[in-house]
């Protein structure tokens, strides 16, 4: 019997791969702000296992040596495993341990010494076939360019995108600009968005107001109790 050649079984994997270019980043902000995008999307696609946001993560997109990844701060991908290898996750995305699913949307913060973000990084996601690309130029570091943009991969080059936040219908997301407090630092910061424009609350945002809406109701039940003793009606034989 005649073994079928399968060429995935002579690419190397995640573990045989370097997990990173250990160049480290220029500011805390470049791991803050997509960690909170990660941090929301946990939340509000609890129940979807069809998802995968990487931080600061190396893509693998050419399968052929010296296996050069590109690391964005960030990326989504959909239609993967959120969870591979058990507890021990992803060492890296690998595109063709992925079914060659390409990421729908990579994301870079501006660097505070220029690391090519307008070209020659915009140049590789292309290369990569990422739809989306966004840059947020998050301390203004690049004044000939918007603080946040969005760009469309169309005919093999990326078209700049209007509007904020900026509708994804493939993802069924927005992503925009919002003031907010994440890691006791308030400031702007990246943030998801639906349809109609609302930001979603981060987990601590909405742990505050599920703490007000208990306190609420704690009000009215002591309220009610109050007025039924003042009429002389005790609440206990009720």
């Amino acid at each position: 019997m005649v073994q079928q050649y399968d060429p995935l079984h002579y690419l190397p994997t995640d573990e045989d791969l370097p997990s990173s270019d250990d160049t480290p980043v220029d500011n805390e902000l470049q791991n803050l702000i997509p960690n909170l995008l990660l941090t929301i999307l946990a939340t509000i696609w609890d129940d979807r296992q069809n998802w995968f946001f990487g931080v600061d993560m190396g893509i693998y997109y050419i399968p052929e040596p010296p296996y050069v990844p590109i690391i964005p701060d960030g990326f989504l991908s959909l239609g993967v495993e959120r969870r591979k290898r058990g507890g021990r996750g992803r060492l890296s995305y690998v595109l063709w341990r992925e079914n060659n699913v390409v990421p729908l949307l990579v994301l870079e913060t501006v660097s505070e010494t220029y690391n090519g973000e307008y070209d020659t990084k915009m140049a590789k996601y292309v290369e990569l076939g990422a739809l989306y690309y966004v840059i947020y130029n998050h301390s203004r570091q690049r004044p000939n360019h918007e603080p946040f943009e969005v760009y469309r991969l169309e005919k093999d080059r990326y078209v700049k995108q209007s509007g904020e936040p900026f509708w994804m219908p493939e993802a069924g997301i927005a992503i925009g600009r919002g003031q907010g407090t994440y890691a006791a630092w308030e400031r702007e910061w990246l943030y998801w968005f639906d349809e109609n424009g609302n930001r979603y609350p981060t987990p601590d945002e909405q742990a505050a107001i599920a703490a007000q809406q208990a306190a609420h109701e704690r009000q009215l039940r002591e309220e009610l109790l109050a007025k039924l003793r003042d009429r002389g009606i005790d609440p206990e034989t009720l």
